[in-house]
């Protein structure tokens, strides 16, 4: 599919995202995303439908609430930037099909845990089991294979492991998004699991040159570097490793 007919799902992305942020703020405090109303964290403000617009209404309003004045976290504007980028790309890789509306799911999955695991230092379990046996499911009723329930016990395992002999380092979180990056991506994961692993090598390097030993106990979320890592084994992780082999 064009580019111009995957723009089209920009705007519907962006309603997704704030919905996101609804859920990343409230999941970790076990508060429903349905009922009350959106309002300010600060003053308890109910957000009027003309400041709660999708990106619009943060630039208008100049990031801060219309009632206490209080800068609105960056985070919100961002989520819905990078979902609404996300789901329009599922559309342009895979087209208006059903592969698309699971790669949304799972796009939309990363940017949730994400934004909690930045914000709370948790991967909720209420977000990413259920959309691992989703993903799961749905992969197997479309690519009829085993390789999807394999690469995500394959993968949940190798993290667990990880988890085991180095608890401080890793949670039961990742390794429960594992299994839904296996499920998604089947026999690309190990590219995903890889590529996370790099890119977590540059905020720890920082810390270490910064803090020296002092750093060894500072966390940094792990979650949003197996986002990474999952999104462009998703878009080009195939194409990627075929090009590889065929050196």
């Amino acid at each position: 599919m064009d580019l111009a007919h995957a723009a089209a799902f920009l705007v519907p992305g962006l309603a997704v995202g704030s919905f996101l942020n609804v859920v990343a703020a409230r999941v970790p405090l076990r508060r429903s995303i349905v009922r009350p109303r959106s309002a300010c964290m600060s003053c308890g403000t109910e957000i009027a439908w003309y400041d709660n617009v999708p990106l619009l209404s943060y630039g208008l309003l100049r990031g801060r609430c219309r009632s206490c004045g209080i800068r609105i976290p960056l985070r919100y504007p961002l989520v819905e930037l990078v979902t609404a980028f996300l789901l329009a790309g599922c559309v342009w890789k895979f087209g208006v099909s059903a592969d698309a509306a699971v790669a949304a799911l799972f796009c939309a999955t990363l940017v949730a845990v994400s934004a909690t695991d930045i914000e709370h230092g948790i991967v909720p379990n209420r977000v990413v089991l259920p959309a691992a046996v989703v993903v799961l499911l749905a992969q197997t009723v479309l690519h009829p294979s085993v390789e999807w329930v394999l690469a995500a016990l394959a993968s949940a395992t190798s993290l667990f492991i990880v988890a085991l002999a180095y608890p401080n380092g890793l949670g039961m979180g990742d390794v429960k998004l594992a299994l839904l990056l296996g499920a998604m991506l089947g026999l690309v994961v190990p590219f995903a699991l890889i590529l996370a692993v790099f890119a977590a090598l540059i905020p720890s390097a920082f810390l270490f040159v910064r803090y020296g030993s002092h750093a060894r106990v500072m966390g940094i979320p792990f979650a949003p570097f197996l986002a990474l890592g999952a999104v462009v084994a998703l878009f080009a992780g195939r194409g990627l490793i075929d090009s590889y082999l065929s050196l």
